[in-house]
């Protein structure tokens, strides 16, 4: 297991790199230096021969990842954050499965469904949060979702923020595999085993084939469309007032800004 990750842990095993997000204490929640540990062990996973799949998880089994840790929002960490895990997983020439072991949540269920393949275990729920909490997610983000589930679920998912089960996910498309969480494990390793036994170069070429049909999105980025649509969203206090509503386990008050 490589230790120099401070929020992630990083191990190899029979062809696969798993990477799993080290914070149960907020749901595996994410700040800049998870995002950036991640990207780089992605990185690392892509370099390595002995690697054919990788595995995103999160530790424990309440939380796959809640998205953006809210305190590190609240201090304004999304102004001017980098977010690549999309891009990165969708250019990583390996297969990348998302072993969802609960909550995938917001930038959690985002990151799901920019991987490859996704098992849930039967307890995991999804959902979006950045509307509820004035986190303005936009881009290739958002419009992916539209790319697997179709523009009339995607808007529904993105705008409402509402909360799915698993089962219901599997009935979208929205994700591969639902199995009881002792078998989450297995499951994974069915799917890795599958792709292990195929042929590398050919996944490559699937999944850069696959790259080509999201070129349009992939070059949407959210600070962009924030600059363009509202530069001034992080000192207008809309942003601040969903961190702090959630924070103060209170309904946020947006009426001001409509």
């Amino acid at each position: 297991m490589t230790s120099r990750y401070k929020d992630i842990l990083y191990d190899i095993e029979d062809g696969v790199a798993r990477v799993t997000i080290n914070r149960p204490q907020v749901l595996n929640a994410f700040t800049q230096d998870t995002l950036d540990e991640i990207e780089d062990a992605i990185d690392t996973a892509e370099a390595d021969r002995r690697i054919g799949v990788l595995v995103l998880t999160g530790a424990g089994e309440r939380a796959f990842c809640a998205g953006g840790d809210v305190n590190w929002e609240a201090k304004g960490g999304l102004n001017g954050v980098r977010y690549e895990l999309g891009r990165r997983i969708v250019n990583c020439s390996k297969p990348v499965i998302a072993r969802v072991n609960g909550y995938a949540i917001g930038g959690g269920n985002h990151l799901q469904y920019f991987c490859d393949i996704t098992a849930a275990a039967e307890h995991a729920v999804f959902g979006q949060n950045g509307p509820r909490v004035g986190s303005p997610a936009s881009g290739h983000i958002v419009s992916h979702a539209a790319n697997i589930i179709g523009h009339k679920r995607a808007r529904e998912m993105w705008l409402t923020c509402r909360r799915y089960s698993a089962r219901q996910m599997l009935d979208w498309g929205l994700i591969n595999a639902v199995v009881p969480y002792a078998e989450l494990d297995a499951e994974v390793r069915r799917f890795a085993d599958d792709m292990l036994a195929l042929s590398p170069t050919c996944l490559q070429l699937i999944k850069a084939s696959f790259r080509q049909q999201m070129e349009p999105i992939l070059a949407l980025d959210m600070n962009d469309f924030v600059r363009q649509l509202k530069p001034d969203y992080y000192e207008t206090g809309e942003q601040a007032e969903g961190a702090a509503a959630f924070l103060e386990k209170r309904k946020p008050d947006f009426s001001r800004w409509r």
